[in-house]
């Protein structure tokens, strides 16, 4: 591995220019809106604000499935917030995620609306208040959240780390292509080995871990996050395509992950979500007769 004496980093880092990359014209070193702006609320309980990334899916997936259980309670309007476009530092938004990333949910069935922002912190907070999809013997539970927060924790890694450095840096890197490579093969691995022993991430049951790690590793190895299945020999991983692939046949799972995604087909875009016949008249067909 060549190394680089190029770049010594200054005795006090300050933001004097674009870092370049896919993400550079959002990326900044300070948090709070840069715009006013107000966030839509719709007739449900629960107003959503995303955008179809892996983040975004894990709650649109679990906000299907409970709908699929028949909790009517769980009925949710899914507004579009393009990231992209820097929507997230608007005023409203940041009120309800003052980190300014999505998903970010409110609560409104209640007196007072209550915010829940962090897509595992939403999928906890679901999972209680609709008594679904989280264990409740202490073993269970307890297997269940560690799953999950392995996500939240290894994620970063896969994202923020492979996925910038392999598809959106301004420049390709060995070192760090290298180093993230190795530790997102190891996280497959990890997976790999658990779902060898066991049909769901945190046993015999489906649970929120499955909901938050499947839009990440299970698009993954579908191919689907960074043209990068050849380059991370996914097809090795047996086990967690095996996983993949009867997850992402739950038809919950498919509406989920067509709710705000902005990208692939046409047909597997829903801008916005706010009933369930919404899924019947698609963003392909609003955008063939100019709706």
């Amino acid at each position: 591995m060549s190394a680089s004496s190029d770049y010594v980093p200054p005795k006090v880092w300050t933001w004097n220019k674009a870092n370049g990359g896919r993400f550079a014209n959002i990326n900044r070193p300070v948090a709070g809106p840069t715009h006013e702006k107000e966030l839509p609320v719709g007739r449900h309980p629960l107003q959503l604000y995303s955008q179809g990334t892996p983040n975004g899916v894990k709650v649109t997936v679990m906000l299907e499935e409970l709908l699929a259980l028949g909790h009517r309670g769980a009925e949710y309007d899914a507004w579009l917030i393009r990231i992209g476009e820097g929507a997230q530092f608007g005023s409203g938004f940041v009120a309800v995620n003052p980190n300014s990333k999505i998903p970010a949910l409110m609560d409104r069935s209640g007196p007072t609306p209550i915010r829940v922002f962090e897509s595992g912190a939403i999928l906890v907070y679901l999972a209680e208040k609709f008594g679904a999809f989280l264990p409740t013997g202490p073993a269970e539970r307890a297997e269940c959240l560690s799953w999950l927060f392995w996500q939240m924790g290894s994620a970063p890694y896969l994202g923020g780390g492979f996925g910038h450095f392999y598809a959106y840096a301004p420049s390709k890197m060995e070192y760090p292509i290298d180093r993230f490579t190795m530790e997102v093969k190891r996280q497959l691995d990890v997976l790999d080995r658990r779902l060898a022993e066991s049909e769901y991430v945190a046993g015999s049951a489906y649970t929120i871990a499955d909901m938050a790690i499947w839009p990440w590793y299970g698009g993954l190895v579908k191919g689907w996050l960074y043209g990068a299945a050849e380059f991370l020999d996914v097809q090795s991983y047996s086990h967690v395509q095996r996983w993949a692939e009867m997850i992402g046949a739950r038809p919950a799972v498919q509406r989920g992950r067509m709710v705000n995604r902005t990208s692939g087909e046409p047909a597997s875009q829903l801008w916005e979500r706010h009933d369930a016949s919404d899924f019947e008249t698609r963003t392909q067909d609003k955008l063939a007769t100019g709706a």
